[in-house]
């Protein structure tokens, strides 16, 4: 259904290059930014009391084009096998009169290429702004010592964004590092979560709805998504090509990758001031950076929903600092306990529900008689 050479080859030809910087300057950035890494993970461990030292590995700093080809590495792990299910599932019927075995073949092959160069196309698009992620899904490894995660980030999207925002290099530096080493602690330090991200998002491919009259009214919703996102409206990919049990799944996976964002916002916020003198500069320059690009950048930002996933960190953070405020960093760290913990999107949007449904309610003193 994808052909992932494709995909790399078409993202890596698209995707801009970064800053230009000498030699020496590139590697000094890889060596500060494996080291702040590292000072960042021991912050991260001691604020949040979760262990992150679990995976004490170096963050791996790559370009653009190693970025694209760490998430189509990742893909690939994730979707392959789903791929032959939903191969299996659809069978030859999409594919029926069209020449039979050999025409399907063709078809197929153009298809996969032809969706090969989309995947390409996005993460070329993808591959200038994000500045870090943790990888949650990597190809095996043969001699099985190595994590199941990976902490990557970009250093030419990081070196971009401070000549941008014109901050400190290091206190940027370090303050994008905690936001990345949370995710790195949640994932090492909760042994659930990784596959419980993974279940749900299997059960979501594997929702989608083959019916070739199905499929078509998809591509129209999609039609419609992409002429309102370019008016200024709300319409997205991700709502256009859903179907209402894949509604329901998508509930539940926003809801823990807003918690696991405004959970590393909150980090790098909360740690900063103490190591990291601008932290509150950098933070206003950030925000507005965020907000902004050309009226065509925003379109495709909410077109694939990136617009959702900043507002992802607005709401995660507000959830994590009102429920540390009423109970505290250990009361918060109740919901790293099972999937029952963690909060729905409702509880996302309103943190007394969670205190009140996990936590329960605070007992009162006793009074005077």
């Amino acid at each position: 259904m994808i052909d992932w050479n494709v995909a790399v080859q078409t993202g890596t030809r698209l995707v801009r290059s970064g800053p230009q910087v000498s030699p020496t300057e590139a590697r000094q950035v890889v060596v500060e930014l494996r080291d702040l890494s590292r000072i960042a993970q021991g912050h991260v461990r001691d604020f949040t009391g979760m262990d992150g030292a679990l995976d004490p590995s170096p963050a791996k700093v790559v370009d653009r084009p190693g970025w694209i080809k760490a998430n189509v590495d990742g893909f690939r792990v994730v979707l392959e096998p789903l791929m032959e299910q939903l191969q299996e599932r659809r069978g030859g019927g999409m594919l029926g009169g069209l020449g039979g075995a050999a025409g399907g073949a063709v078809v197929q092959a153009v298809g996969s290429r032809v969706t090969g160069a989309q995947v390409g196309a996005i993460l070329a698009y993808m591959a200038s702004r994000v500045l870090g992620q943790y990888e949650l899904f990597l190809p095996p490894d043969p001699t099985g010592r190595a994590p199941t995660g990976r902490l990557t980030l970009v250093a030419p999207n990081i070196v971009s964004a401070e000549q941008e925002l014109d901050v400190d290099t290091r206190d940027f530096r370090l303050w994008v590092c905690l936001h990345e080493e949370t995710h790195r602690a949640q994932f090492a330090s909760v042994s659930w979560l990784r596959a419980y991200v993974q279940d749900q998002m299997t059960a979501f491919l594997l929702a989608a709805d083959l019916d070739p009259g199905a499929l078509l009214d998809r591509l129209r919703d999609v039609g419609e998504a992409v002429a309102d996102a370019v008016r200024g409206g709300e319409g997205n990919l991700i709502d256009a090509i859903q179907t209402p049990e894949q509604r329901e799944i998508l509930d539940r996976l926003t809801a823990v990758m807003t918690l696991a964002e405004g959970h590393g916002d909150y980090v790098m916020d909360a740690v900063g001031p103490e190591v990291v003198p601008s932290v509150a500069e950098i933070r206003a320059k950030f925000q507005h950076r965020r907000a902004g690009g050309s009226q065509v950048d925003r379109a495709i930002r909410r077109l694939l929903g990136l617009d959702m996933k900043m507002k992802q960190y607005a709401e995660g953070a507000r959830f994590v600092r009102q429920v540390i405020d009423q109970a505290g960093m250990d009361g918060f760290n109740r919901v790293w306990t099972s999937p029952n913990t963690l909060p729905t999107h409702d509880e996302i949007k309103d943190p007394a529900l969670w205190v009140g449904r996990v936590i329960g309610k605070p007992e009162l003193p006793p009074t005077a008689e």
